[in-house]
C-alpha cells in the first residue's frame, strides 16, 4: 500500500468535482486500500478521493477507535436526511482547526461497494456527520464553506503562511552534520 499526499486548503484542486465511477476493479481496490492507509496514518476517520488529487466519487471511513469498521463507498448519493443537528467537525485537508457544522444526523447512503455491489444503508451521528463531509469533497465542497467568510480567511491565511514556512524549510540548505 502507498501513503498518498493530502491536499491542503486552500488548494484549487479539493474544488474540483469528482467524476462517478464506472467500474470497480482492481485497480481502484489497490486505490482503496490506499485511501485506507493514509487516512489511518493521518489519524484521519474518513478521506476522500479528491483530497489526494484523485477526482472520482470514491471515499472511506472508519469512525471505530480500535480501526476495525472501515467502510467503501463508491458513486455515493444521500437519498435521505432527518433531524439537523450540530457537530465540531475537522478536517484533513484543514489541518489544526475545528469549527461547528449544522448537518443531518441521520442518512441514508446509497453506494457501490468495494465489491461492486449496490448497497444502501443507514447512518446517524458521527458516521452520518462524516459521511456527509465525505461527499462534501467529492462535490468540492470543504467544511469552511459552512462557516462565515471572516473565519474561512482568517484559516486560509494562517495555512497559507504555514505551507510557506514549511517550503521555506524545505528549500534551505542542509547543514552537514558534525
Amino acid at each position: 500500500m502507498t501513503r498518498l499526499t493530502i491536499l491542503e486548503y486552500p488548494d484549487p484542486r479539493l474544488r474540483t468535482r469528482a467524476r462517478p465511477v464506472a467500474a470497480v476493479d482492481d485497480e481502484l481496490r489497490r486505490f482503496i486500500d490506499d485511501l485506507f492507509e493514509t487516512m489511518y496514518a493521518a489519524k484521519g476517520i474518513g478521506l476522500a478521493a479528491t483530497q489526494v488529487d484523485v477526482h472520482k466519487r470514491v471515499l472511506v471511513t472508519d469512525v471505530s477507535e480500535e480501526h476495525d469498521r472501515p467502510l467503501v463507498f463508491v458513486n455515493p448519493e444521500i437519498v435521505a436526511k432527518e433531524s439537523v443537528g450540530t457537530m465540531q467537525e475537522g478536517c484533513l485537508s484543514v489541518p489544526g482547526y475545528y469549527e461547528d457544522v449544522d448537518r443531518a444526523q441521520r442518512i441514508r447512503v446509497r453506494a457501490l461497494g468495494r465489491d461492486g455491489r449496490p448497497f444502501e444503508m443507514d447512518a446517524e451521528g458521527l458516521l452520518a456527520v462524516c459521511i456527509q463531509h465525505e461527499i462534501d469533497h467529492l462535490d468540492g465542497k470543504l467544511f469552511v464553506d459552512y462557516i462565515s467568510e471572516l473565519k474561512r480567511t482568517r484559516i486560509r491565511r494562517k495555512l497559507e503562511k504555514e505551507q510557506r514556512a514549511r517550503a521555506d524549510q524545505a528549500a534551505r540548505p542542509r547543514q552537514p552534520a558534525v
